[in-house]
């Protein structure tokens, strides 16, 4: 149960800061430098949040330092996150089809490798 409460935790955090960050992409950066550098200026911060908010959750919560249990909690986490993408590109008005057809985007694939990343920090942050 710690594993679920620290996924929802660490997606929580990420994805508000996503959000926030996203929208300031989208409205004020991206018209002036495109979507492709948009999005490389903000994965940096997007990598150094979500490494903060594992961080934070696993001080607090304390999910178990075993690798299946760490690798868990990030693929809930991305769970989480990818239906909250798919919500919100619904909410904007796009299809499945339409919010799927971006990952073929170079400036979407390179936010899904922050994505992995965001999966592997749990494992990344267990103390040996």
């Amino acid at each position: 149960m710690i594993i679920i409460q620290a996924a929802i935790s660490y997606f929580a955090i990420v994805f508000v800061a996503g959000f926030v960050l996203g929208t300031i992409r989208t409205l004020i950066i991206a018209p002036q430098t495109g979507e492709l550098t948009a999005v490389a200026m903000e994965l940096p911060l997007m990598i150094a949040i979500s490494w903060w908010a594992c961080g934070v959750v696993v001080h607090r919560l304390k999910p178990a330092s075993e690798v299946p249990s760490r690798l868990a909690m990030g693929l809930i986490a991305l769970a989480l996150l990818l239906v909250a993408e798919v919500a919100v590109s619904l909410g904007l008005g796009l299809t499945l089809r339409q919010h799927v057809a971006l990952y073929a985007t170079t400036p979407v694939q390179l936010g899904l490798f922050g994505q992995l990343l965001f999966v592997l920090f749990p494992l990344l942050r267990m103390k040996p």
